[in-house]
């Protein structure tokens, strides 16, 4: 038999609302045990667990051949993980270096640091755009400009 395009079948058709409900209610409960932290802005690794975590749950949605119980076990060790590498960052200095990025000076004194910028892929167009955004208009009227670890710029004025 040719594979279902627009029909399987009622069962089928049941268990996706039903799985899902299910399983975002689970997702929904675990991210609110696990605290604030799970989902405060992104960094890299933050990014991969959240795709991870997308995937694990269309995966169960999607393939009847997965329990809602399995799917909802392999979203809590994601959660778990994440939950676990955060903790560790938090009490260790060198582990937090192996996670999380450092903060850049993009600008320091109202003068571009065209080195950093480079290595980090930023244009003085998103400089300026980062600093309409805190208000200034002038570089020279600006401290310092530090590209954060979530990828956000913060401005500082003189």
């Amino acid at each position: 038999m040719p594979d279902p395009i627009l029909f399987d079948s009622w069962p089928s058709l049941i268990r996706i609302p039903l799985v899902g409900l299910l399983a975002y209610a689970a997702l929904i409960l675990m991210l609110r045990v696990s605290g604030k932290r799970t989902l405060s802005k992104m960094n890299a690794f933050d990014l991969i667990v959240t795709v991870a975590l997308g995937s694990t749950l269309s995966t169960v949605l999607l393939d009847d051949g997965i329990p809602l119980a399995e799917g909802v076990a392999a979203v809590a060790l994601l959660i778990c993980l994440q939950y676990a590498i955060t903790w560790a960052s938090v009490r260790s200095p060198r582990f937090q270096g192996l996670i999380k990025a450092e903060p850049t000076l993009l600008v320091h004194r109202g003068r571009y640091l065209p080195d950093a910028m480079r290595r980090q892929r930023v244009t003085q167009d998103e400089v300026q755009a980062a600093l309409r955004q805190s208000g200034q208009s002038d570089i020279d009227a600006v401290l310092w400009v530090m590209l954060e670890t979530d990828g956000s710029m913060t401005v500082v004025p003189r």
